[in-house]
């Protein structure tokens, strides 16, 4: 029994297989997800041959010691943003032996919103090596639980997107 609703599953499944077929190996840096994309990759039997490893940076703390994220950085942007959301992604690339990773950094809620930063958003980024780092922004609706599922289900499009 899976922990993850059937189309998760099926998003996993499907990048999975595209990394495996083009020798792509991913690394996650998750910050509001608390790690649900790489607990939903590792899901799918047979996933250790493409997920290397997946960076947990809840704190700010650990978005500079785990994948050097600059803390002026995060001063200077805070730490729900893009150049954060970026430095993260691109701070996994340079610490895996991933050549494709993904990260995410937002406000889940309830609480933690501002007027500038509400609760639901989200900023996610996609490092590729070779390629520029794509960056997404989305506000989503709904509690914490909805928060971090409709991130989980845009990482993993924003990942199969980059290895298609």
């Amino acid at each position: 029994m899976t922990i993850f609703p059937p189309d998760i599953i099926t998003s996993a499944t499907e990048l999975l297989v595209r990394c495996r077929d083009s020798s792509v190996m991913l690394a996650t840096a998750e910050s509001c997800t608390g790690g649900l994309i790489a607990a939903a990759l590792t899901e799918i039997a047979g996933s250790s041959d493409v997920v290397d490893r997946g960076f947990v940076t809840y704190s700010n703390e650990a978005k500079s010691d785990l994948v050097g994220v600059r803390a002026e950085l995060i001063v200077e942007h805070g730490a729900v943003s893009e150049a954060v959301a970026r430095a993260m992604a691109e701070g996994a690339l340079a610490r895996s032996r991933a050549s494709l990773s993904v990260a995410v950094t937002g406000v889940a809620g309830p609480g933690g919103g501002t007027v500038e930063k509400p609760v639901g958003l989200v900023h996610f980024a996609c490092a590729n090596t070779g390629a520029e780092t794509a960056h997404r922004s989305k506000i989503f609706a709904g509690d914490r639980g909805a928060v971090r599922l409709a991130t989980l289900r845009l990482a993993l499009a924003m990942m199969q997107k980059a290895v298609a």
